[in-house]
């Protein structure tokens, strides 16, 4: 089974039919030449995206479920933030190219008109099979009308005809039919996904396009004159599929030869999973530019989470198990930011470095946590609390009622100002074990990293809370731990002057 993708073809389509489309693709690619010669993004950190998900079906077996397009969003979120499991078995010649495109993805909370969604639209259709011509983007051909492409990412799943596995438009293409398609079984990672593409890989393939990547191969057949547009993906002949061994040399790119496990080649799903440096200039640059209207700025963040595991330190973003940090991409030991040479798992207040620490287990003989429970906030929106951006609606919130009923812990539970715009509420849930070490040789900046990591445990609580999960013992502990974080915060200010 060979992967195929219609984007060319949609593209050629446009280029004869729609009016101004050649000049603004024309512009596009001028925007994004320059861009790569002189990198100055506009956009600092990260990109989260809203998407909407347009079901279409003709039989119940099409209409999947939602535990199948969470599994996607969740594939797009690993995939585009170089966090995939699998980002380890990119071969050592070009893992130093291997990069971050630092774009998230959600589905969206709102519609067009304001109101609450859950990011899905539901459409009959008695249309057996759609193509690449676009009649699934409007429910006039049977499909479902797209919704505003500077706001949204549409992305339509139905059931594509003759093979097909998706197609996207590029950018500088008509609104209405702006996003990505893919086949139902092609889609996510699990119900009706099928191997050989049960991966997620063809809506990172096709979200590549619409974010203006090429095919590797350049789109010229079988030869070695076509051009992606990009410096350090190699030239090379057509597509590979399947699962290749490495390396495979064409058009004279020994001794590496083909990045054949590049997301925008046409391998199986399970054989790629890498961006590069150039590609993510290239959709960087389609982010400030023809896409500019489209997400919002969020942090980046280094994700540190743990689960409950007490025979071996692990942590949440880091599925192979292999310890190691966040900002440590391609260690293969457990290695902190105190510790940059890496040889010893140890803590500020642990200088020998004979034992992993923490402050909640003084004993150090083993390296433990709680489950926290929480799920992963680069995908999941975080309520609150962002200390320099609270909601206003929550600032008057009693902690009372956000305790669920526990006793109130006396007045307005709020955050230390830390200098950093004012207080912020605080709401509780879930269980927690402290992530806190004994700094008192801690410069300002541990104390700065500390006291984010509590933030973001606070803002799952807060989470858990909304989704009514709050129990007594798991508001206990959570108040514990903002006992701790508020005690932080106070050295912190003492320490800073402040």
């Amino acid at each position: 089974m060979v992967r195929t993708c219609g984007t060319e073809r949609v593209h050629e389509r446009l280029m004869r039919e729609v009016p101004g489309y050649a000049e603004r693709r024309a512009a596009v690619e001028n925007h994004a030449w320059r861009s790569a010669r002189a990198p100055s993004a506009a956009r600092a950190g990260c990109t989260r995206i809203p998407v909407v998900v347009h079901v279409v079906s003709r039989v119940a077996a099409e209409d999947i479920g939602m535990a199948q397009i969470e599994s996607q969003i969740a594939v797009l979120n690993a995939d585009f933030r170089r966090r995939n499991a699998d980002r380890t078995l990119v071969p050592a010649a070009f893992m130093p190219v291997a990069a971050d495109a630092r774009i998230e993805f959600e589905l969206a909370s709102a519609d067009p008109s304001g109101a609450p969604t859950d990011g899905v639209t539901r459409t009959t259709t008695t249309v057996n099979g759609f193509t690449d011509d676009d009649a699934v983007k409007s429910a006039g051909t049977g499909g479902a009308d797209a919704w505003p492409a500077d706001r949204y990412l549409n992305v339509w799943v139905c059931r594509l005809a003759g093979g097909l596995l998706g197609y996207a438009q590029f950018p500088g293409g008509p609104a209405e039919t702006d996003g990505v398609v893919v086949t139902h079984t092609a889609f996510g990672t699990t119900g009706t996904a099928a191997a050989p593409f049960n991966l997620g890989r063809t809506a990172t393939h096709e979200i590549g396009h619409w974010l203006n990547l090429r095919h590797i191969w350049g789109d010229d057949g079988t030869g070695c004159s076509g051009d992606d547009f990009v410096a350090d993906t190699p030239n090379q002949a057509g597509p590979n599929t399947g699962t290749p061994t490495f390396p495979v040399v064409t058009c004279g790119n020994g001794p590496d030869g083909d990045m054949f496990m590049n997301y925008m080649d046409y391998t199986d799903d399970v054989a790629m999973f890498l961006f590069t440096a150039g590609q993510v200039t290239r959709m960087q640059a389609a982010l400030d530019g023809p896409r500019s209207a489209i997400g919002r700025s969020v942090a980046c963040g280094t994700k540190l989470k743990f689960t409950d595991e007490p025979v071996t330190l692990k942590f949440r973003d880091d599925p192979i198990d292999t310890l190691k940090r966040a900002d440590d991409p391609i260690a293969t030991i457990a290695k902190f930011r105190d510790d940059p040479v890496g040889t010893v798992n140890k803590f500020r207040d642990d200088p020998v470095g004979t034992a992993v620490k923490f402050r909640d287990d003084p004993v150090g003989t083993a390296a433990k946590f709680l489950d926290d429970g929480g799920t992963d906030p680069r995908i999941d929106p975080i309520k609150q609390p962002a200390l320099d951006k609270p909601p206003i609606a929550d600032l008057a919130k009693a902690p009372a009622a956000d305790l669920g009923g526990i006793p109130d812990p006396g007045g307005p539970v709020q955050q230390p100002d830390l200098g950093r715009g004012g207080p912020a509420p605080f709401v509780l849930a879930t269980p927690h074990h402290s992530m806190a070490w004994a700094g008192g040789e801690a410069g300002l900046g541990e104390y700065e990293v500390a006291l984010a990591q509590y933030e973001e445990v606070i803002a799952q609580y807060a989470r858990a809370e909304a989704a009514g999960g709050l129990g007594e013992e798991d508001a206990r502990a959570a108040r514990e731990l903002y006992d701790e974080y508020s005690r932080l915060g106070e050295e912190y200010r003492r320490l800073a002057g402040r």
